[in-house]
């Protein structure tokens, strides 16, 4: 019995030695993971800024992910999308280090082989990146080889775990051990030393890489040379100012979207994981394919051309019914149109083929681009120079068009072509060509489940149909008449315009709805229908308990 209940014991040591061998690996593999990319974030951001590991791996599953995986993921986490994916990719790299950390333990080679070939595959695809310079292929391989380097180093300082006396052998019943040694299998002061020492090589390393990977992202953020030299840019006076907002076109309603959105607020909707870094003395616009005369345009010829403002409506063709995928600025540019018209395009082409620095690209109607409207090639946005992430130094804004066929961001090339000979990225996914903005409105106050005092209260919210222009609103409370709200005056038809309702909140809970009416009389449809391909329709809804 005592021989059997000895062995027991020693396998039962045995079991959770290996457990805590294993749990060790698995934490020296994550450790390590974190060192390396920490210091891959960090030589992106002295080397090559578009590179950093996280963004290669982030573009290339954006751009093979299906379409309905990404509209999933702007519709659970809207202008979140891009945190929610690097979080995701943080836990995947996590989960797969323990695992090579563990192989690593038990098969000498195995772990650091699988990081050094990591680094290796992820730098060849950062090569292959629209972006892509001498140089980006630099930061996953440092990321892999400091990985794999120090995987070694701490499993090799890892203590020896699970050691048990030998079987049938049992301590003398009785027999207390001398003062300072350990009973056999039980942890040594030597052991105990080891363990601490590997614990805070393991923690001191992700923290470090940790610490890394935060002062890359802000070196890469905030301390750029392209930083420095927007902030030293002063716009030039437009030659066409935008006109005075109306009187009474912002209503004073608290917690109704603002008539121009802040430059902080406004959606942020794009396939660049990493903000692309242009600087405007190396920027270049290209207008080629179907025309009878090639045009470029630098920087400062573009400065010096008579500019315009022009306040207009921008929205995301994944904004759902009532969603904040959709912002109103005024953007200082010069027309589009009158640098096509240089350029002179061929009868046959329909459609202008813009590409942004980082490669993505969108398809454009051309007549959007050659008509009245002001499509605008900006540079301004609010007043100051366009923000890093909205563009700078260059962007398209075209009224009446989603953003996926009309805004591209970093813009560098435009190709008059054909929509029967080019796709673009998000036509190539299954959008449709031309994405024309539906009319929309949206209640704003009150919020959806809100708790409201009965009385005199307000109904408000803002309507847009960029392009043609809103000239009215009408809401229904529960199942009652629908009712004409007041319609602010609008900036001009290019943008969205604020609107309110008197409304005598009774006890209970009540459905509130909007719905637009455009300037040519249509009345905003009630059909719900989701972004894919062209845009969501219905009525947006509220609920408000009233007490």
């Amino acid at each position: 019995m005592r021989r059997s209940g000895a062995a027991a014991a020693a396998g039962g040591a045995a079991a959770a030695g290996g457990a805590a061998a294993a749990g060790g690996a698995a934490a020296a593999g994550g450790a390590a993971a974190l060192l390396g990319a920490g210091a891959g974030e960090l030589v992106a951001a002295l080397a090559a800024p578009t590179a950093s590991p996280f963004a290669v791996i982030g573009g290339a599953l954006i751009d093979a992910a299906p379409t309905w995986a990404k509209d999933t993921a702007i519709a659970w986490f809207g202008t979140a999308d891009k945190l929610a994916l690097l979080i995701g990719i943080g836990v995947a790299l996590l989960a797969v280090a323990a695992i090579a950390g563990i192989a690593e333990s038990r098969w000498r080679g195995v772990g650091v082989i699988a990081f050094a070939a990591l680094g290796v595959g992820v730098g060849v695809l950062a090569l292959t990146r629209a972006d892509a310079g001498p140089l980006s292929w630099l930061p996953a391989v440092v990321a892999g080889a400091v990985a794999a380097v120090f995987l070694r180093t701490l499993l090799s300082l890892a203590p020896a775990e699970g050691v048990v006396p030998a079987e049938g052998v049992v301590p003398a019943e009785g027999v207390v051990p001398s003062e300072g040694v350990a009973p056999e299998g039980a942890p040594s002061d030597t052991s105990a030393h080891s363990r601490r020492r590997f614990l805070a090589w393991t923690g001191g390393a992700a923290i470090v890489g940790v610490a890394l990977a935060v002062g890359g992202t802000l070196a890469r953020a905030g301390s750029t040379a392209v930083t420095v030299v927007r902030d030293a840019i002063r716009l030039p006076r437009p030659a066409v100012p935008a006109p005075a907002a109306p009187a009474g076109a912002a209503l004073d309603v608290a917690g109704l979207s603002p008539l121009i959105t802040p430059n902080s607020d406004f959606y942020r909707i794009d396939t660049a994981l990493v903000v692309p870094t242009v600087d405007p003395a190396q920027w270049q616009l290209r207008i080629h394919g179907l025309v009878d005369h090639e045009v470029r345009l630098a920087w400062d010829e573009l400065l010096a051309l008579p500019l315009i403002e022009a306040p207009v409506t921008l929205s995301c063709v994944s904004n759902p019914v009532g969603g904040d995928l959709v912002g109103n600025a005024v953007w200082l540019g010069y027309p589009i149109r009158e640098l096509l018209a240089r350029a002179q395009p061929h009868a046959d082409a329909d459609m202008v083929l813009s590409t942004s620095a980082d490669g993505f690209t969108a398809g454009t109607p051309l007549e959007a681009l050659t008509d009245d409207r002001d499509a605008l090639l900006a540079i301004g946005m609010n007043g100051e120079p366009l923000p890093l992430e909205h563009g700078f130094p260059v962007r398209m804004v075209v009224p009446g068009l989603y953003g996926y066929v009309s805004a591209t961001k970093w813009v560098t090339d435009l190709e008059v072509t054909r929509f029967d000979r080019s796709r673009a990225y998000w036509t190539d996914r299954g959008w449709s060509a031309r994405g024309p903005i539906k009319l929309q409105s949206r209640i704003d106050v009150p919020r959806s489940g809100a708790q409201i005092t009965a009385g005199d209260a307000v109904i408000a919210g803002v309507a847009w149909q960029p392009g043609t222009g809103v000239s009215g609103v009408e809401v229904q409370v529960d199942d009652e008449p629908w009712q004409r709200a007041e319609l602010a005056p609008a900036l001009s038809s290019d943008t969205w315009v604020q609107w309110r309702m008197p409304w005598r909140a009774t006890p209970g809970a009540h459905v509130l709805r909007c719905r637009a009416i455009d300037a040519d009389g249509n009345v905003q449809t009630g059909a719900s229908a989701p972004p894919a391909p062209d845009g969501a329709t219905g009525w947006h809804t509220v609920t408000a308990t009233v007490a």
